[in-house]
């Protein structure tokens, strides 16, 4: 936790309720932990998917990593906070020509993740360079939902498609630089990565000699609960090392370079989403303790069931003697729940919360359901000052494209 009781109630009477805050020294040591853990083997590209603020994307440029985007608008984002489009990868999944297009007129390197857009790719750019991604077979990730390999997920090529993955390079006289894969979100344990990892390393071997590059993919997870064990980046790391030396020994291309997408590892811990308590009420037994984070702001809940601890941030002792509640927001929505039955002890009406790790997946996917307003974003530089990095909604802004 960085944001206390004294620093939330000063935060929220000047920029509003609810409100992410940031924490510039947590980001930069996600970005060092990483390259540190690598060594420069395996360079760090961060998922902007998981957080799109300009102000947390430059600290990360400054941070030496690169990026992958997934649409043209992460693409004209990054390029707006300093990034070049040699340090952008877009990972394309069932894109128009469109985006293909704006890619290609960018310079900037672009993944298919099907046999019919490598096709496509290559009626727009005939012999340029192309990425192509592959599919395992075997995925991880915290849900059914965030697991992006596997039999029964939309990305990446089988690797049974190999040869038919080579007749369309050599039909649009393609030049194929690069390979990646990506199994999943929040894996804690070094084994699904480096086993996946492994597999595509044999089937590059097999299949695709004078690579440029090799993407391990991601998602690297963090600790979300209480007492949860985190990531060891240095077992995780000489797991790595080792498949890649051997790896090495019989590939032809002893220059090529890899890489990893730890979008949520490098922005999730770097953030706490600040809101008020509006309501507690019992209805037939059960206590619901009523906010303004509705899905709206916070929607990991909703979508994937997924965990975050709450602490409730009170100046004052409660004697109301709540023991255990399941905290909603006020979207007009039976489903607007940010934790269920959850112990958080006593709480009242006025009362501060602090839903942590809030850097990754909070703000991206937020909108303005039930013409919401979605909040601002500060940042807590290294100093201890605080910058607006981001203005809240106001109404007029809802009226803004019409």
């Amino acid at each position: 936790m960085f944001v206390d009781h004294k620093i939330a109630t000063q935060l929220l009477d000047r920029y509003g309720s609810p409100l992410y805050v940031y924490s510039e020294k947590i980001l930069r040591e996600r970005c060092r932990d990483l390259r540190e853990a690598f060594c420069g083997r395996i360079k760090p590209s961060y998922s902007v998917k998981a957080n799109t603020n300009p102000s947390l994307l430059k600290i990360i440029h400054e941070e030496g990593l690169s990026a992958d985007a997934m649409s043209p608008g992460e693409i004209f984002v990054l390029q707006n906070s300093g990034f070049s489009p040699e340090d952008i990868f877009y990972i394309g999944n069932n894109v128009s020509r469109e985006e293909m297009s704006y890619c290609a007129e960018r310079g900037i390197l672009v993944s298919v993740d099907s046999l019919s857009q490598l096709e496509q790719f290559g009626k727009i750019c005939p012999g340029g360079k192309v990425a192509v991604r592959f599919n395992p077979g075997t995925g991880a990730g915290h849900c059914d939902k965030v697991v992006t390999a596997g039999h029964k997920t939309k990305f990446g090529v089988q690797p049974e498609f190999c040869p038919e993955v080579k007749k369309i390079l050599e039909r649009y006289s393609l030049k194929l630089t690069g390979i990646n894969q990506h199994i999943g979100s929040l894996f804690l344990e070094p084994d699904p990565y480096a086993d996946a990892a492994e597999s595509l390393l044999n089937m590059i071997s097999e299949h695709f000699p004078g690579l440029e590059f090799i993407d391990f993919g991601g998602g690297f997870g963090v600790p979300y609960r209480p007492g949860e064990k985190r990531l060891d980046l240095t077992e995780l790391s000489l797991i790595m090392f080792d498949k890649i030396d051997r790896f090495l020994e019989q590939y032809d291309n002893k220059d090529i370079h890899f890489k990893c997408e730890p979008g949520r590892y490098i922005s999730a811990e770097c953030g706490e989403l600040l809101g008020t308590v509006h309501a507690v009420k019992m209805n037939y037994g059960k206590c619901y303790i009523g906010t303004d984070i509705g899905f709206n702001v916070m929607m990991r809940h909703v979508l994937y069931n997924s965990y975050h601890e709450i602490e409730v941030l009170s100046g004052k002792k409660s004697e109301n003697g709540i023991k255990e509640a399941t905290i909603v927001g006020n979207i007009c929505e039976s489903g607007d729940i940010l934790a269920s039955d959850r112990v958080i002890g006593p709480v009242s009406e006025g009362d501060i919360i602090s839903v942590k790790n809030a850097g990754a997946y909070g703000y991206s996917m937020a909108s303005n359901y039930n013409c919401r307003l979605r909040p601002a974003e500060v940042l807590i530089s290294e100093d201890g000052t605080v910058r607006l990095i981001r203005k809240a909604d106001t109404l007029e802004s809802l009226m803004a494209n019409f």
